[in-house]
């Protein structure tokens, strides 16, 4: 379920991104505000089952990466191989973050704790 969160809070932050960058009226603020709200709950509760700098490092580091993603399909950001390669690599660290932290979180629980020897 914290996999969950941390996606969630990625996914809202796609949006509040983008509305700190657009945003001109007081309901476009406001909704982006709400988002930020939104975001740093998911992390907050993401934190509560996962090491603090996972959930950071998923969330800034996927996030980014699709921002960038939605500014050259919508936005018409500058296109080029080079950013493609390293919007690559953000994507492959992220990936390895949560497989690593997967198997951390695995041998963590079915280790004996030494409470009960």
């Amino acid at each position: 379920m914290a996999w969950i969160y941390v996606l969630c809070a990625a996914i809202v932050e796609v949006f509040w991104v983008i509305g700190l960058r657009y945003s001109e009226t007081i309901w476009e603020w406001l909704g982006t505000v709400v988002a930020i709200i939104f975001s740093f709950y998911f992390i907050i509760k993401a934190c509560k089952r996962l090491p603090s700098g996972t959930v950071y490092a998923v969330f800034t580091g996927s996030g980014a990466a699709v921002i960038v993603l939605i500014d050259f399909i919508f936005f018409g950001a500058d296109f080029s191989l080079s950013k493609v390669f390293l919007i690559a690599l953000i994507i492959v660290g992220v990936v390895g973050i949560k497989i690593t932290t997967d198997g951390q979180e695995e041998s963590k629980t079915n280790t004996p704790s030494a409470e009960g020897k």
